[in-house]
């Protein structure tokens, strides 16, 4: 599951270097979700970071169970922009779950809680 986008859509190598270059510098807050998601340490769940999906590229992917999650700052509050994204990654079958930076930086175990809540409850899977 490579670039989680459609074989007949390959990403684009300019595309392919900005995700690289995300990950090589990551917000505070992105930094420290990724430490506990990396390697499978939550839950031994697995997670990717900055992967292209479509034209996008989502902060944290959890292929297996087609979740997104995505770690926001103040400009992205009440984004038409994210609007129009969600829909879009909706539409390719994904969930995407927002938390803001604050939430991360004061209280990660929520936030790893929820984020594990939204992989194994099966009733947070309606389409399963």
């Amino acid at each position: 599951m490579g670039n989680l986008a459609p074989p007949h859509q390959p990403v684009a190598p300019t595309k392919r270097r900005f995700a690289r270059s995300m990950r090589r510098e990551p917000t505070e807050a992105e930094d420290r979700l990724w430490h506990e998601l990396r390697g499978r340490r939550l839950d031994r769940i697995k997670f990717r970071r900055q992967v292209p999906v479509g034209k996008f590229i989502a902060d944290f992917v959890c292929a297996e169970a087609r979740l997104i999650v995505e770690i926001d700052g103040s400009q992205h509050a009440d984004s038409n922009y994210d609007r129009v994204r969600d829909a879009e990654l909706k539409a390719r079958g994904f969930r995407v779950l927002r938390f803001w930076n604050d939430d991360v930086l004061r209280d990660l175990n929520a936030v790893c809680d929820t984020i594990i809540a939204y992989v194994r409850d099966e009733s947070l899977r309606p389409w399963r």
